[in-house]
């Protein structure tokens, strides 16, 4: 009986953590998103101060995190990002997101079922008042219109360049190779990152897009950004992106490589 209580214990303290790990196979996952709220993370919305969740913008129903417009009458440039508490390095991400109803009025047409994951961010302590983007590595999800071929998990680049093929891109988004998801379908996809060395972006299992050498670089940063342009950025945080269209999140767990 004594044995069994601790055990007990043990697991109401671990469930009770607002980070969690889960193991598949032999690998340690830590569960980012703890499906009950948003415990872990925090927001940045252009405008605002840190913190400020402006018409519960993010929020967590059903065991889903959500981006959300219902409170809001237009779209006025309010742009946000919910950033995991701590920054990592090398790691696996797996997240599972999807687009769903209409974009809120006053969105930019290229918001159209537009996210994104950013990777190797700056803090959102660091980001200014009115900045628009952390300075980062976006994998950007994109959704279909039903008609049109769009690929899902590009790369852009607010503040940042990469290396593909031995070569600088300062070009901002570069399109991967998945196939178009339409309508409201759930999306499984992975990011495979290994500090300043090389980044993979896997769609249902297809790696569709590698580049390497992330670094500091281009105009579309703050004029004054500490951070010399080719400076490689090893680590950084990571967040989720609410650009004007709603989008939801039901897996989004890490395995840290830092010690693989």
């Amino acid at each position: 009986m004594r044995k069994t209580s601790i055990l007990a214990l043990l697991l109401l303290f671990a469930v009770s953590c607002g980070t969690k790990t889960g193991k598949t196979g032999s690998e340690e996952w830590i569960q980012l998103f703890n499906g009950r709220d948003l415990s872990g993370w925090i927001i940045k919305v252009r405008g605002l101060p840190v913190g400020v969740n402006y018409k519960n913008t993010f929020r967590v129903e059903d065991g889903v995190m959500k981006v959300c417009y219902d409170e809001y009458d237009s779209f006025n440039a309010e742009y946000g990002h919910i950033f995991y508490m701590q920054p990592f390095s090398r790691y696996k991400l797996r997240i599972e997101y999807r687009f769903t109803g209409d974009q809120v009025p006053g969105g930019e047409g290229w918001a159209f079922r537009n996210s994104g994951v950013m990777l190797h961010s700056q803090s959102p302590e660091s980001m200014l008042t009115d900045q628009d983007f952390p300075v980062s590595v976006e994998a950007q999800f994109l959704g279909g219109n039903g008609v049109d071929e769009r690929p899902t998990l590009n790369v852009c680049s607010p503040g940042t360049h990469i290396v593909m093929n031995d070569s600088l891109i300062t070009t901002h988004c570069i399109n991967s190779t998945s196939k178009t998801y339409h309508g409201d379908v759930w999306v499984s996809c992975e990011l495979v990152v290994f500090a300043d060395s090389i980044i993979h972006h896997i769609v249902e299992g297809d790696t569709v897009l590698t580049y390497s050498r992330p670094q500091v670089g281009g105009s579309n940063k703050p004029a004054n950004y500490p951070v010399p342009d080719g400076t490689l950025i090893k680590e950084g945080y990571i967040c989720l992106q609410a650009e004007s269209h709603p989008v939801e999140f039901r897996k989004i767990e890490l395995l840290n490589l830092e010690n693989k």
